[in-house]
């Protein structure tokens, strides 16, 4: 015959894969019923799946601590029960209990007596009593006189074992890290790895250019920005580059200074893109001027020069200070005062053989347009089909200065005056 022990209060137990609480679904007992030893008393839902959880005890449920639809946190109050202690397990009257976050693991692990808690946290896992002749105490070793691993390895997560079931990992071989033995998904990942790694990583400070760079992307990253782009037929561009080549070979006037110099005209139509957000004041603020930047690459990371005034500047003038600022930064000698002040920039990375990419604004200008390779491709060409030069062209703005209307109407009007210099004649 058994005698009513005092109550023990059963903890949701850990879940493992960093898991912190688990929603109540059902509870498959009530107040006043008797539950047995490993006997599923609820039903959790974690947001990687639906649990079962058995009780640890035998006895007389008196309490349920958490209501269907109440969150519980691991290591919360799930169900009191009054465990039942066979006659000759009856503690006496000074005896202590203990609850079962503080039952020595190993204990659980092996069981003990039939019926103390089993140390199961879910149905099919863990340990059940062991049939004579097969009982070990703690820290018993098999007959070759190694540590014996028990059979039933203590896994919480049905993702565990589809991950191990998938790559064909014997749980029973590994070494559990989580709290009681439990086999969580990174010891099947640690199984996954190889035991070196083949390839050491390299730590490289961040300093320097890269560093000023990347806060200044980072504040960039903090705009609602925007981004548009346009396939365009650059070959009247190229026609009217040679042409200038031709006439002024002493004064090369390349394709990045006719870009500015389309930039520059462009901005003068649009002047919502050559703006900035005092975000302080809730102000949008125009510039009068045209600080133009743009993107250069040097050994030392990517800067941004600025050309000063470029709205004063001739075309051959805009080709001759973006040389000079070429220079100077391949060189590691510009000065830090041409590297600030710009008001909108122009990137051409079709230096680097690439199509077309998505510009980062130059915080804290609201614009930047970017220009991809120039390449051989079909195009139609007044009702024909024809081989042309063709690049892209991406526009990156802040949402804050203009809407899309604004931002389109400045890039068609770019593009047009790539395929039609001659446009440019009425900026001047």
């Amino acid at each position: 015959m058994t005698a009513a022990a005092g109550p023990r209060v059963f903890l949701l137990p850990d879940l493992g894969e960093g898991l912190t609480e688990a929603e109540v679904v059902g509870w498959r007992i009530a107040a006043g019923d008797t539950v047995e030893v490993d006997q599923v008393v609820v039903e959790v839902e974690t947001v990687k799946a639906a649990v079962e959880v058995p009780v640890p005890y035998a006895g007389t449920v008196l309490e349920l601590h958490a209501e269907v639809g109440a969150v519980v946190a691991v290591g919360a109050p799930l169900v009191s029960v009054a465990a039942a202690v066979p006659p000759s397990s009856e503690p006496s009257p000074s005896s202590e209990l203990r609850p079962s976050s503080e039952l020595p693991p190993a204990r659980e692990a092996h069981g003990e007596e039939a019926p103390a808690p089993s140390g199961n946290v879910l149905v099919g896992y863990g340990t059940r009593p062991v049939p004579p002749g097969r009982r070990r105490g703690r820290g018993a070793t098999s007959r070759t006189g190694a540590p014996e691993r028990s059979a039933a390895p203590l896994v919480i997560s049905p993702l565990v074992r589809a991950l191990a079931r998938e790559h064909g990992v014997d749980l029973t071989r590994l070494t559990p890290s989580g709290p009681h033995g439990v086999i969580l998904r990174r010891d099947v990942e640690r199984a996954l790895r190889p035991a070196v790694d083949p390839a050491p990583r390299e730590r490289i400070p961040l300093s320097g250019l890269r560093r000023a760079a990347a806060e200044k992307l980072t504040r960039s990253s903090a705009v609602p920005t925007a981004t548009t782009w346009v396939d365009v037929d650059a070959t009247g561009l190229l026609q009217a580059r040679d042409t200038l080549r031709d006439a002024t070979p002493d004064r090369p006037i390349g394709l990045l200074a006719l870009l500015a110099r389309i930039c520059v005209a462009a901005l003068r139509r649009f002047p919502e893109l050559n703006s900035t957000v005092d975000a302080a004041r809730e102000e949008i603020v125009r510039f009068p001027h045209v600080n133009l930047g743009f993107a250069a690459q040097t050994d030392r990371g990517l800067v941004v020069p600025v050309v000063r005034d470029a709205h004063l500047r001739t075309t051959a003038e805009l080709a001759a200070e973006l040389v000079r600022l070429t220079a100077l930064a391949r060189s590691g000698s510009l000065p830090p005062g041409e590297l600030t002040g710009g008001t909108f920039t122009l990137n051409n990375y079709g230096v680097f053989g690439v199509d077309g990419s998505t510009p980062l604004l130059n915080h804290p200008e609201a614009a930047i347009l970017g220009v991809g390779r120039v390449v051989d491709k079909p195009w139609v060409t007044d009702g024909e089909l024809a081989v042309r030069k063709v690049t892209q062209l991406s526009l990156t703005f802040d949402h804050r200065v203009c809407d899309g209307a604004v931002a389109g109407g400045f890039l068609r009007h770019v593009a047009d005056c790539v395929e039609r210099p001659a446009l440019l004649l009425a900026a001047l």
